[in-house]
C-alpha cells in the first residue's frame, strides 16, 4: 500500500462513520470497497470505433461480443476471477446469476427472461491475466439511435461516484461529439478529473485508405497531428494508432490460418486489390474460396497486404507488433495501472469534495480540512495537477522545457530512468548524473525573475520529484 493509500484509508472510514444512514453512504462504501480492487478503465467512443475488438485484443481472447447483440448496449464489467461466471445487476437493486455462452465472437451473456430495461450492467469475472492489473468496462456506442444505449456510457462516466478511474477513448476521426463527450468527462461536477488519465486511440487504423499497405504509417501521422493540437491535449494524455482487429487475429490464428497465409504469400499482386478479388473462386490459388473468405474477415485487407509481405517471421507476434496494440499496452501499465494508487486517492477527494458540499453536516468541516491537508502534502497528486496544467496550457514555457518537466513528473512512465529520459537499464552513476542536471535545472527556473508564478510553482514540484528520486536511489544503495 502506498502512503497515499493510507492516509485516504482512515479519511473514507470517517467519512463513512459521519455519513451512515444517509443517502451519500451507499456511494462512500463504493468507494471503500474499490480502493483494493484493480484500476478501473472505461473503453468509450461511437458506434463502431471498434471497442469490444480493442479490448479483446487487450485480454488476449474473445471476451467482449463484436456483434449488434442486445448485450453490445449494456455496460459490461470484465474483471479478473478464479473462473468464468457473470451476473445482471438490475435498476430495481441486487443482481442475479446469468449464463456464459462461449461463441466465435465473444462470450455471450443470455439475459433470459430479462429485458433490457430490467439490467441496469452485466458483470462478468475471468480468469484473465491481463484483468488482474485493471478492470475493463465495455460500453454502448455513443451516436447510437438507441437513446438508451447512448445514456448508459454518459451516465457511467458522468455519474459522481468514481466508478471508473481512467478512459480509453475511440476515434475514428476527430469528430465534434467526440471533443464534446471528452469535454463532459473531465468536467462533470464532483469528478474534475484530468487529461492525465484518458487516452485517445485512434482505432480501426488498419482501414485507412481501404487498407491499403501504408494505413498504419499514416494513421501515425494522423495521431502526430492530434497529439500536437492543443485542444486535444487538453482532454487526453496522448493518442495512439491501433488496430484491434490485427490484434485480436494475432491471438487467433490457429496453424491452419497460418499454413494457409504460407501458401498464399506467392500469390500475384493482383490477388489483393480489393476484397472481392481476394474471395472469388479461382482453381489457380493453393487456397481455396471458402478459406480465403474467413482470412479475411480474421485480418481485413491491410492485415492480408501486410501478412504477405512477411517472410521467415512469427507471423503472431509480427501481427500484433504492427498492431498497435504493444504502444497501448505499455501506456496502460505505466500511465495507468502504476498511478493506481493516485487515481483512486483523487477519486475519493473528489468525492468527499461533493459529499460534503451536498450534505454540509456538523462533521463535515472536518472532513473538508482533513481531504485539503492530503491533498497539499501529497506530492502524486501535485505532479498530476502540474501535468493537467501543462497539457491544458496554463503553464507556459518553451516547448522543449514543457517537455523536460512533463517527462520528469511521469508523463511518459513513473520510472526512474523514464523520468531522466535515460535506458530502462541506466547504471546508479548515470540515474545520478541525470538527476544533478535536472536538480540544477528547475533551481534555475525556480530563482529565474523570468518564470511567472506557474512554471515557478512547477518548478517546485520539480525540485520534490528530484529528491524522491534521489531518496529512492539511496535507499536501493543502503
Amino acid at each position: 500500500m502506498s502512503e497515499l493509500a493510507a492516509r485516504i484509508r482512515p479519511l473514507l472510514a470517517d467519512a463513512l462513520d459521519v455519513y451512515s444512514g444517509r443517502p451519500a453512504y451507499d456511494r462512500l462504501r463504493v468507494l471503500a470497497d474499490h480502493l483494493d480492487e484493480p484500476l478501473r478503465v472505461a473503453i468509450a467512443g461511437r458506434v463502431k470505433a471498434g471497442k469490444s475488438t480493442l479490448l479483446n485484443a487487450l485480454v488476449g481472447r474473445p471476451i467482449a461480443a463484436t456483434d449488434a447483440g442486445e448485450c453490445t448496449r449494456i455496460v459490461t464489467w470484465y474483471a479478473h476471477g478464479p473462473s468464468p461466471r457473470a451476473w445482471a445487476h438490475l435498476r430495481a437493486g441486487g443482481r442475479t446469476p446469468v449464463p456464459l455462452k462461449d461463441a466465435a465472437t465473444g462470450l455471450g451473456v443470455e439475459l433470459g427472461t430479462l429485458t433490457l430495461d430490467d439490467v441496469a450492467q452485466v458483470r462478468v469475472e475471468l480468469p484473465a491475466p491481463w484483468l488482474e492489473r485493471m478492470t475493463l468496462i465495455d460500453t454502448p456506442g455513443l451516436g447510437s439511435l438507441t437513446p438508451d444505449a447512448e445514456a448508459r456510457t454518459t451516465d457511467l462516466l458522468s455519474t459522481p461516484t468514481g466508478e471508473v478511474d481512467a478512459v480509453i477513448y475511440l476515434m475514428r476521426h476527430l469528430h465534434l461529439s467526440d471533443k464534446d463527450f471528452l469535454e463532459v468527462f473531465h468536467r462533470t461536477p464532483f469528478t474534475d478529473t484530468t487529461p492525465v488519465n484518458a487516452i485517445g486511440v485512434l482505432s480501426r487504423a488498419d482501414e485507412i485508405g481501404g487498407g491499403r499497405p501504408d494505413a498504419m504509417d499514416l494513421a501515425e501521422r494522423a495521431a502526430t497531428i492530434y497529439r500536437s493540437d492543443v485542444r486535444v491535449r487538453g482532454l487526453v494524455h496522448t493518442v495512439v494508432p491501433v488496430s484491434g482487429l490485427l490484434a485480436s487475429a494475432a491471438a487467433m490464428l490457429s496453424t491452419e490460418d497460418i499454413a494457409a497465409l504460407r501458401a498464399l504469400a506467392g500469390s500475384p499482386a493482383s490477388l489483393l486489390l480489393s476484397a472481392a478479388r481476394f474471395v472469388r473462386p479461382d482453381s489457380r490459388i493453393p487456397v481455396p474460396a471458402a478459406v480465403r473468405r474467413r482470412l479475411l474477415g480474421t485480418l481485413g485487407l491491410h492485415g492480408l497486404r501486410h501478412v504477405l509481405t512477411l517472410s521467415n517471421v512469427d507471423l503472431r507476434a509480427a501481427l500484433t507488433e504492427h498492431s498497435g496494440l504493444p504502444a497501448l499496452s505499455r501506456l496502460l501499465l505505466t500511465q495507468f495501472a502504476d498511478r493506481r494508487d493516485t487515481f483512486k486517492a483523487e477519486s475519493v477527494l473528489r468525492v468527499l469534495d461533493g459529499v460534503t458540499a451536498a450534505d454540509p453536516v456538523p462533521a463535515a468541516h472536518r472532513i473538508r480540512e482533513a481531504a485539503e491537508r492530503i491533498r497539499v502534502n501529497a506530492h502524486e497528486l501535485a505532479e498530476i495537477q502540474v501535468l493537467t496544467q501543462v497539457r491544458t496550457g496554463e503553464i507556459t514555457g518553451s516547448a522543449g522545457r514543457l517537455a523536460t518537466l512533463e517527462r520528469l513528473l511521469g508523463g511518459s512512465g513513473t520510472s526512474a530512468p523514464t523520468r531522466l529520459d535515460l535506458p530502462p537499464d541506466a547504471t546508479p552513476e548515470s540515474v545520478a548524473v541525470a538527476l544533478a542536471e535536472q536538480r540544477a535545472l528547475w533551481a534555475k527556473v525556480s530563482r529565474s525573475p523570468l518564470s511567472d508564478h506557474g512554471m515557478i510553482n512547477a518548478a517546485g514540484v520539480a525540485l520534490r520529484t528530484c529528491a524522491g528520486i534521489a531518496s529512492t536511489a539511496a535507499g536501493r544503495v543502503s
